[in-house]
């Protein structure tokens, strides 16, 4: 249960932060935005880090180097979220968004990448897919 819920903070929080995001880099800049944003959450990290953080950052140097690259896709996916929501509508925007993230995953699962395990990508799974696509297409259609 605690996944789910889970999943639904962070689904909703992404939704609001992409529109806030967008906003905010409509008025001071995307980049500009993209600095303020990531800068805020530096600095609550390592905050929260200190407080309840029960890692050992000292092991950082152990990690594969490919994995740490997780911080530049940060910044690639603030300013590709603002850009999405700055061209389209938020719903629009997301909902590719969301499609794109299942696909990915799956792919993911499918193959095994990054040390995951290995996930069949049946049929069903297809057809899932194909729903949500045909639900963007529905949700953009013009009557």
């Amino acid at each position: 249960m605690t996944g789910i819920l889970m999943s639904v903070v962070a689904g909703a929080a992404m939704s609001f932060q992409g529109v806030m995001n967008t906003r905010l880099g409509d008025k001071i800049g995307l980049y500009e935005s993209n600095a303020f944003v990531q800068g805020t959450a530096f600095i609550l990290a390592l905050i929260a880090m200190l407080i309840v953080g029960k890692g050992d950052l000292m092991q950082i140097a152990s990690v594969e180097k490919g994995y740490l690259l997780g911080g530049v896709l940060g910044l690639v996916i603030t300013v590709t979220v603002m850009l999405a929501i700055g061209n389209l509508s938020p719903t629009y925007a997301i909902s590719i968004i969301l499609i794109s993230q299942l696909i990915v995953a799956a792919l993911i699962d499918a193959f095994g990448w990054l040390g995951s395990e290995k996930i069949p990508f049946t049929w069903t799974k297809y057809v899932g897919v194909g729903l949500m696509i045909a639900g963007v297409l529905c949700f953009k259609w013009k009557s």
